[in-house]
């Protein structure tokens, strides 16, 4: 059966949703000179597809959806789909200026923010878990599950490969039903919008197969969760440089990566409301889950908010050389997470901060003393209103969705128990 190609241009919201709107193939070009019309109360929606009520964009305003023809991400037609360009795009007023509340916006000014600080680049990726909820049981990290999810796993590598999206590893995780999907570290932006894309092209190759895929934190409170996992590391742009190892360091980490990690350690509560940002997220971030276990920088320990990475032995360890953080999850929207994580970096680069702790890995669990993380979304949301630090960084009516938002949501699943609450937030995620 013959369609007529499509573009679908987007953006991903406070929910973590991706939304926007299409055109035929023979119409992109002028999409592309003009984007598509938007409204910004579209910033408001929550997971469970309602605008909140009050916000503060009520029903006027216009915007644009202006796609970056860099972001292109093509699947090829099948038999019963047409093939689709998939656009990310910049939310924009009518005069083609930056839009104050858009996530793909407050990202880049970050970036740009942190390079013209101190003349580096960040260099990122994400780390994607998620389930396919209707396979057969079957052994953590085994060649049958592996074998189980063909063709949906060979066919998403490709379309990853296809892209240039790098896919490193594709792998059956510990969950029940779980895996793993990861791609090559790039600059910051462009591993956002990976983020981003790549939870689409799962979700459509499952559909496509007949399979389920959610990226639900916890689909079961007795079970294994799905998180996302940022890998952060710093270069000199010209030189290429690394910029968070230095050898002689405890923990390789050098004196500028302390003062980064320090940063994002001080605010982590309030840090977490972005990066975790739904009802079931405090569910998974609790001690001797393997997330993240209270806010502490370690080597190669799992239950630490920021681990450092280990490296191979008789390679460039400095190229390898990354910080990876561990409170995030795919409820949250990666711009937002991303630019969060390099604000507070910044911030600890540029403000007087104690070095922190570098956990040994043969620390254990004898962990005495490490501050908790939020016990739940409420908690998250309360410390990042009341950190004066993380707050201004975002634009006022960015920061008054967000939060009317995440409070629909919780007052959307109060009264469920833990169980129906990770179902609820499986459907839509």
């Amino acid at each position: 059966m013959n369609h007529e190609p499509m573009t679908f241009i987007a953006t991903n919201d406070l929910a973590g949703q991706t939304r926007g709107r299409a055109v035929p193939a023979s119409r992109a070009a002028s999409a592309h000179r003009r984007g598509v019309g938007w409204v910004p109360a579209n910033l408001a929606i929550s997971s469970f597809g309602s605008i909140v009520v009050p916000n503060v964009f009520g029903s006027t305003g216009d915007l644009r959806l202006v796609p970056d023809a860099s972001t292109r991400t093509h699947l090829p037609a099948s038999q019963d789909h047409a093939a689709v360009d998939l656009y990310l795009a910049d939310q924009c007023l009518l005069d083609g200026t930056p839009w104050s509340s858009c996530p793909r916006a407050f990202a880049r000014s970050a970036l740009a923010d942190f390079t013209a600080e101190t003349g580096l680049e960040v260099v990122a990726s994400f780390e994607h878990e998620f389930m396919l909820e209707d396979l057969d049981s079957s052994a953590p990290f085994s060649w049958q599950r592996f074998r189980d999810a063909d063709p949906f796993g060979s066919e998403l590598v490709a379309l990853l490969e296809l892209n240039g999206f790098g896919p490193e590893t594709w792998l059956p995780e510990y969950g029940e039903q779980q895996f793993e999907i990861t791609v090559e570290p790039t600059p910051a932006l462009l591993a956002a919008d990976r983020a981003v894309l790549l939870r689409e092209l799962v979700r459509d190759i499952a559909r496509r197969h007949g399979h389920r895929a959610t990226f639900a934190p916890l689909t079961d409170p007795d079970g294994s969760g799905n998180g996302v996992h940022i890998h952060l590391s710093l270069r000199d742009p010209s030189t290429g440089e690394a910029g968070l190892y230095d050898a002689g360091e405890p923990g390789g980490l050098s004196a500028l990566g302390r003062r980064f990690a320090a940063g994002v350690l001080a605010h982590a509560r309030a840090i977490t409301a972005v990066t975790a940002p739904s009802p079931v997220s405090f569910l998974r971030l609790a001690p001797h889950r393997w997330s993240a276990g209270g806010v502490f920088l370690a080597e190669r320990n799992r239950e630490a908010l920021l681990r450092i990475c280990p490296t191979m032995p008789g390679a460039d360890i400095a190229s390898q050389y990354n910080l990876e953080f561990r409170a995030c999850d795919a409820t949250a929207n990666p711009w937002l997470a991303l630019g969060t994580l390099i604000r507070a970096g910044l911030h600890g680069i540029t403000h007087e901060y104690d070095d922190p702790k570098i956990w040994p890995e043969d620390a254990g669990e004898d962990l005495a003393g490490i501050e908790e993380l939020p016990r739940d979304l409420p908690e998250a949301l309360a410390a990042l209103r009341e950190d004066a630090t993380v707050s201004t960084w975002f634009d006022q009516d960015l920061l008054e969705t967000f939060i009317a938002v995440k409070q629909s949501e919780i007052d959307l699943t109060a009264g469920l128990d833990p169980a129906a609450l990770c179902r609820r937030i499986a459907d839509v995620h």
